[in-house]
């Protein structure tokens, strides 16, 4: 029962904060946009080569971005309440139809960093803490200092490298294997091995951060009274570690996953370009190449929904493991 108050209460603070933030994200998407030199009729008139002033200015109609950037805007926020993200003038589509054919792909490629991430970084992170100044602590800082140091994309290439060129392990492009034709297992196993490479690539900043974050943390737990009294108790090293110290210690941890989350979705660009990953990373650089408004902002409008689920999902994540969050509200 208290537990679902506190769900009530973590739901309706969100929602009051979330309406006014996406309204001013998307205020401040068009504005900003609008200052970018180029839109999509002068991309078009290019590429064709051989357009006029009269061509150019009969798209510019067409496409609605004649008019004054104000009337723009409330065109788009009309549209938006009607739940309509616009028309694409580049791809010629429905923006709404471009991105939910591309979200799932970007969705599990971030899932799978994230958890990658996490998971590797709270156990690197725990060891460290467990053996502080000896030798796995040394060595292991040593692996997490060059992890964070070297960018994602270095650590793609160098992974298509080892692992596609010169092993032949793993695929190096794409999200799934062109022609084959599988199903079921098969299927799944091929977008599994399509999708490690990536991922990894992804998270190979953030498991550096989460495994110093955890061991930091985890330190500072060791140092409050009641683990002093439940290593007086005669609890086992290992339970009091698990129960007591990484528990509290996951706090912060995935508080800095949430605030990082929009730095994986910038990173998606990079890995979705050069692995060839269909996802709205490539569609965004696509419609910024292209200067096709429409399409980025509805990649922002809803990168930005996703980033305010996330932190709601955090949010019930601590008043979980922690039931002190959120117990006066």
């Amino acid at each position: 029962m208290r537990m679902g108050r506190r769900i009530a209460s973590t739901l309706k603070r969100t929602a009051i904060h979330a309406l006014p933030t996406v309204l001013g994200i998307i205020v401040l998407d068009f504005l900003f946009l609008q200052l970018m030199p180029g839109d999509a009729a002068d991309v078009m008139a290019t590429e064709a080569g051989s357009a006029t002033a009269e061509t150019v200015a009969a798209l510019r109609h067409q496409f609605g971005i004649d008019q004054p950037v104000l009337t723009q805007l409330a065109n788009f926020l009309s549209h938006l309440a009607r739940l309509d993200l616009g028309y694409s003038p580049r791809f010629n589509a429905s923006v709404g139809n471009l991105i939910m054919a591309r979200l799932p792909n970007t969705l599990l490629l971030m899932v799978s960093a994230l958890t990658l991430a996490l998971v590797l970084g709270i156990v690197v992170g725990s060891v460290m803490a467990a053996w502080q100044g000896k030798w796995p602590d040394r060595a292991l800082s040593v692996v997490v200092l060059l992890f964070y140091s070297m960018p994602g994309f270095w650590v793609g290439l160098m992974a298509v490298v080892l692992f596609s060129v010169k092993l032949g392990w793993l695929p190096s492009d794409g999200n799934e294997t062109i022609g084959a034709n599988l199903s079921g297992f098969a299927l799944v196993s091929d977008r599994l091995t399509h999708l490690i490479l990536p991922a990894l690539a992804l998270a190979s900043f953030f498991i550096a951060v989460y495994a110093r974050l955890t061991r930091a943390a985890m330190l500072e737990v060791q140092r409050q009274d009641f683990m002093r009294t439940a290593r007086a108790k005669g609890l086992h090293p290992l339970l009091i570690q698990l129960r007591h110290a990484l528990r509290n210690a996951l706090v912060p941890v995935t508080t800095v996953a949430g605030m990082n989350l929009g730095n994986l979705l910038g990173g998606a660009v990079v890995v979705e370009t050069l692995f060839g990953w269909p996802g709205m990373g490539r569609l965004t650089l696509d419609a910024v190449l292209g200067r096709d408004y429409s399409v980025l902002l509805g990649v922002l409008l809803l990168s930005s929904f996703v980033v305010i689920v996330v932190n709601v999902l955090i949010d019930l994540l601590h008043a979980w493991l922690d039931p002190r969050i959120g117990a006066t509200e």
